[in-house]
């Protein structure tokens, strides 16, 4: 059965460590203070962003220990204020679909201007070339992103039953449109490309979930068993993947550029990050692959 209450927090077992422990009680520190003094959502996520776009400005003076380092307590207090706004819509009930294209773009704001600070230092030593480099592991860091965040909420929509996890698009129907603003209109249509793109991305599709939708539906009565199986399966997978999250990121980047040679991290992304992801993908098509057999056995 789907969830009707919506945890103001995420999924603790899978969470990466850092968020666990460090990031997300920060973040629930301030989340109620936040909705006390009726602060938005959105506000949160824009604080975010300047957050990162400082770190940017930072790294570009990579050279310098200490701009490294404010670089690298800029881009925590960005994942703070990434983990907050979200909490802070759950709490407030104000989640929506320009809220989630917000927030995804922020997000990827912040290291555009992180990258982009590191290349445009980078250029003076290697010439406009790095840019391409820079470039390529931005694509590679959006594609892997973009992979994780469905795999998140696969185990959110699938293995919890929660609601607010419903894919958009295929799972779910589309809103009415006369029931949306223009405004409203435009941010579902972002949304919903996003999801696409993501879904593009790892691989997944419309028969996939259908055969997952059946598999409920055709015996409601062990939802909550079959529920409890994905969890098993995938729980650990989903661990895995946190190696793709942003915050492995952050640290990459600060290391590297402590060590003078943050061109190093985008070889990193690109070659090292292509690698793991490979890998990845093939751990959850076998995954599914047992998981699938054990929904057919009689």
């Amino acid at each position: 059965m789907m969830e009707t209450a919506e945890p103001v927090r995420r999924t603790l077992e899978i969470e990466e460590v850092s968020n666990l422990y460090f990031i997300h009680p920060i973040a629930s520190w301030l989340t109620p203070r936040f909705a006390a003094l009726g602060i938005h959502p959105n506000t949160v996520s824009i604080a975010g962003m300047a957050f990162g776009g400082l770190a940017g400005v930072a790294y570009r003076h990579y050279e310098n220990a200490w701009c490294v380092i404010a670089g690298f307590v800029l881009m925590i207090a960005w994942h703070v204020m990434d983990g907050a706004d979200g909490q802070l819509a759950r709490l407030t009930k104000t989640q929506s679909p320009s809220g989630k294209v917000l927030d995804g773009i922020c997000d990827y704001v912040t290291f555009i201007a992180v990258y982009s600070g590191l290349a445009s230092s980078l250029e003076r030593h290697f010439g406009g070339a790095v840019w391409l480099l820079a470039v390529a592991a931005g694509l590679c860091h959006a594609l892997q992103s973009a992979v994780y965040e469905v795999l998140r909420q696969e185990y959110n929509f699938w293995g919890l039953g929660r609601k607010s996890a419903e894919f958009v698009g295929l799972t779910a129907a589309p809103h009415a449109p006369r029931a949306l603003t223009p405004g409203q209109r435009l941010a579902d249509l972002l949304h919903r490309a996003y999801v696409r793109l993501q879904f593009l991305a790892a691989g997944v599709t419309v028969a996939f979930y259908q055969r997952l939708s059946t598999a409920f539906d055709a015996e409601p009565e062990r939802s909550d068993a079959i529920r409890q199986r994905y969890r098993e399966t995938f729980a650990p997978l989903v661990r895995r993947w946190a190696v793709m999250s942003a915050n492995y990121r952050t640290l990459g980047i600060f290391l590297f550029a402590l060590a003078g040679a943050p061109q190093y991290y985008f070889w990193f992304e690109i070659v090292g990050f292509n690698a793991i992801l490979l890998v990845l993908l093939a751990q959850r098509r076998a995954g599914y692959a047992r998981f699938f057999a054990e929904l057919d056995r009689p």
